[in-house]
């Protein structure tokens, strides 16, 4: 496995992805706390374009839990169908806007213990909901930050869970809050990952990825 770079070094890397983009955001179109949680539920083994694609007309319509559920099962895969796994996600969204009238007052909870008792929301959804709607340092690891991290020695781990601790405990305070952007940007458009495009990499120096592209 890839040695963990310094802490030295990852204050210069994070110095670099500030420089180049200060506030990274989210690709996924939102327009309130529940629209995100569904959103990020939505985008499990999909797209962002392809979630966003299909929400659009969805969030103007149902953009509530109690919309949503005046929505439906049926009605809400009208207008999921392009993704996949679309019946179950649907399945999912319906029992947890129930469960947020039910339970939270109509509100997405702020904890992630509260957020993974919802149906379809595990781990990595509930911290991105608490990182990009509640500001919470929390990191949530996709196939790109696991990639990236474990490629360049940024927050290697053998597996999720042990990347998001090396993530919490090696990155500099300062910049946790918008880590995850950072490293998901960066897999997804750079250190992408069949043909990574080390040759025009910001990070390129520090990065212990042996078999560097041209």
């Amino acid at each position: 496995m890839t040695p963990q770079l310094p802490y030295a070094t990852l204050r210069q890397i994070f110095a670099r992805f500030a420089g180049i983009e200060p506030e990274p955001k989210s690709e996924l179109e939102h327009v309130n706390a529940f629209t995100l949680l569904v959103a990020v539920a939505l985008s499990a083994q999909a797209t962002d374009v392809g979630v966003n694609k299909a929400t659009r007309r969805l969030f103007q319509i149902a953009d509530t839990p109690e919309k949503m559920l005046a929505l439906g099962e049926d009605g809400l895969i009208e207008h999921i169908r392009t993704i996949g796994l679309y019946r179950n996600k649907a399945r999912n969204v319906i029992k947890l806007s129930r469960l947020l009238i039910e339970t939270f007052g109509g509100e997405v909870p702020s904890s992630r213990a509260a957020l993974m008792t919802l149906p379809g929301v595990g781990r990595k959804t509930a911290n991105v909901v608490l990182n990009m709607w509640f500001h919470h340092p929390a990191q949530a690891v996709d196939t790109h930050i696991f990639r990236v991290g474990n490629r360049t020695g940024i927050c290697p781990g053998r597996d999720e869970t042990a990347v998001e601790r090396a993530i919490e405990d090696n990155v500099p305070v300062e910049y946790q809050a918008h880590a995850h952007h950072w490293l998901i940007l960066h897999g997804r458009y750079i250190c992408t990952a069949r043909k990574p495009r080390c040759g025009i990499c910001p990070i390129r120096d520090w990065c212990l990825y042996e078999e560097k592209t041209a």
